[in-house]
């Protein structure tokens, strides 16, 4: 039996308007890729929709629908040979499609051996907590936020050109938790440096991507005289990305729709460790089907952003949770990323 593809393509609505300083939204399209082995059974990948990088939900479609012919003789395939018919396919597939697909794949794969993806692989013993997402808004509307969500660690958006010190000092009156700061690019050098002795005092572990990628002078001036590590996020896209960040930043955030997936992901973390950064990895605003996979890293982290499904109203799927209290991912039962549809 030939394997086939589906992509359902849905609508993802938020819990509240979510804003970056790039921008604000309250709904986010998303693409769930669905192979089907020869055997009958099927692999999830996501690939969200996300405007700010130029995806379309139908024009995306179209894409993986005619990548199908060329995936029908298999009847199955492994993570890596999928890469290989890609590269020789479709060179040019933009990585959050061939991420849904790698995803997907890595599903099959861990469906068909009766294990957790993560299972699979050689990881250390030890769990890495995921933080929270606070949207830039009023500081009032922020801490509102806050206090309405408990969790033991946040990460908090900043760079929108209000006073970002003022929103650490509101926040930091209403708990003790460790603070993420992500500025989005949207600082200065000088910001940047002068921001990250208050910033460590109330308790702030990092800043993520303060400058633009282009500013890599400020960045450099940054790395030498922040009181704070700084993780890389737009900077480091694939694996070419981290050589150049093992010079200009600490650590770097992984996205795995910016790289491609999970087998390139595990590339770059191999890379990232032998250079000495630390390790995060981040997500867009995906459901329980992109979440789950992107936990399989978890092990592997030293940070981990993985908050995207449970800023939704309401998810299509369900699969990895996290627990309120540690922050630590709680397992589905089920192999592969242990995502499936909600019934």
């Amino acid at each position: 039996m030939p394997m086939q593809l589906k992509v359902h393509q849905i609508t993802l609505p938020l819990a509240s308007p979510f804003r970056i300083a790039h921008e604000t939204r309250t709904h986010q399209p998303t693409l769930i890729v669905e192979l089907i082995d020869g055997a009958g059974r099927s692999g999830f990948g996501e690939a969200a929709m996300t405007r700010y990088y130029g995806l379309d939900s139908e024009t995306c479609t179209a894409i993986l629908k005619n990548l199908a012919p060329a995936l029908a003789p298999h009847n199955y395939l492994p993570p890596g040979e999928l890469h290989v018919v890609l590269d020789t396919l479709a060179p040019q597939l933009h990585p959050f499609l061939r991420c849904a697909l790698d995803v997907a794949t890595h599903d099959l794969w861990g469906k068909r051996e009766n294990k957790r993806i993560g299972e699979h692989w050689d990881q250390p013993k030890r769990q890495t907590a995921t933080c929270y997402t606070i949207g830039m808004a009023p500081i009032e509307e922020m801490t509102a936020k806050l206090r309405a969500f408990p969790w033991p660690v946040y990460k908090i958006k900043l760079g929108g050109g209000g006073d970002d010190l003022a929103i650490i000092r509101a926040l930091r009156a209403e708990t003790d938790a460790p603070f993420y700061v992500d500025a989005n690019t949207g600082w200065t050098a000088a910001q940047t440096i002068d921001y990250s002795h208050e910033l460590k005092r109330l308790g702030v572990v990092f800043i993520e991507q303060p400058l633009p990628v282009t500013d890599e002078v400020g960045q450099a001036r940054v790395k030498a005289a922040s009181a704070l590590p700084i993780i890389a996020d737009e900077s480091c896209q694939t694996l070419a990305d981290v050589e150049k960040c093992a010079e200009l930043f600490h650590g770097i955030n992984i996205k795995i729709v910016k790289c491609g997936g999970l087998l390139p992901a595990r590339q770059m973390i191999a890379r990232a460790r032998k250079l000495g950064l630390s390790m995060m990895a981040g997500c867009m605003t995906e459901s329980s089907f992109g979440i789950s996979a992107i936990a399989q890293l978890l092990p592997e982290l030293d940070y981990a952003d993985m908050d995207g499904a449970m800023l939704l109203a309401e998810d299509p799927g369900e699969g990895v949770t996290f627990d309120s209290r540690t922050g630590f991912a709680v397992w589905p039962e089920g192999n592969g990323t242990g995502a499936r549809f909600r019934r």
